[in-house]
């Protein structure tokens, strides 16, 4: 198979490494707006060659959408019109708009609409890594909705990563996302804000700063480039999530000034039952 990945940065370019190896893909085509990532990803061997958009598509079976959702909601008609049998998917944390867009095209039903969940807070080509995904979960959206061909294509894409496939709805997908994915992000930005404002009072905090600060704050190093349309694309489900998150906090803040230690106990021993899900 030849790959065109549009977006040569962490996700892009990892798939593009991890397709190599797996053996799905005999090469690999970058399309970026970037030309330093495209110069990156080509001295390190990420991808084969870099073409423009047109070209790219014409050349290859399947197209890989990597971009910051905003990006993808806008090019997905301009990629979709250049198709003829490829297989389109996106890769983004946000389905619904993105899916409704694709569908209303002429050239919908070789769009795949998929959610490889994975990442690092780091970001750009020299963050890419193979085999980061192994083990982990892809969500593809309303397979029903696409052709057979193409779904069967990506089944084996992920399948050749090492990925385990779940299906939803892609309406079902955002809200999910939202309550699992993207509040754990605001919650590590808004800490890392709470702590960056207490530290020019207090220069001693970071050196206190263990290993349950570092793995709560570390998605607080995620590139907003990607996070702010995630938030914007997602608006409705994660202020809903956020609506949810405060409730509790001020619970607990009430809870802590009435000094109703026993009370705050239980609450916590309820928030301890999410080891069932979470071993």
């Amino acid at each position: 198979m030849i790959v065109t990945i549009i977006g040569t940065g962490l996700i892009g370019g990892s798939f593009a490494l991890s397709l190599k190896d797996s053996g799905f893909a005999s090469e690999i085509i970058g399309v970026d707006n970037s030309e330093l990532h495209l110069k990156i990803a080509l001295e390190k061997r990420i991808i084969d060659k870099a073409l423009p958009l047109e070209e790219a598509i014409a050349k290859c079976n399947v197209v890989i959408i990597a971009i910051p959702v905003d990006s993808t909601v806008e090019i997905i008609p301009a990629v979709l019109d250049k198709v003829t049998n490829q297989t389109v998917i996106d890769v983004g944390s946000t389905k619904h708009a993105i899916f409704a867009i694709a569908k209303a095209h002429k050239n919908g039903s070789r769009f795949v609409a998929t959610h490889p969940i994975w990442g690092t807070e780091y970001s750009g080509p020299d963050a890419a890594i193979s085999g980061g995904m192994k083990n982990r979960i892809t969500v593809i959206c309303n397979p029903e909705l696409s052709d057979p061909d193409a779904v069967a294509t990506v089944e084996t894409l992920y399948r050749s990563l090492g990925m385990r496939i779940v299906y939803q709805d892609a309406q079902s997908h955002d809200l999910h996302a939202a309550y699992v994915s993207h509040i754990s992000h605001l919650t590590s930005f808004a800490l890392a804000l709470a702590v960056l404002d207490k530290e020019k009072e207090e220069e001693q905090i970071f050196q206190l700063a263990g290993g349950g600060f570092e793995s709560t704050v570390r998605l607080a190093k995620s590139n907003p480039d990607t996070w702010v349309p995630i938030f914007k694309e997602n608006r409705s489900n994660v202020l809903d999530v956020l609506n949810d998150q405060i409730h509790y906090l001020k619970q607990m803040k009430k809870l802590i000034e009435m000094e109703e230690y026993e009370t705050l106990h239980k609450l916590l021993e309820q928030a301890n039952d999410i080891k069932r899900i979470l071993k």
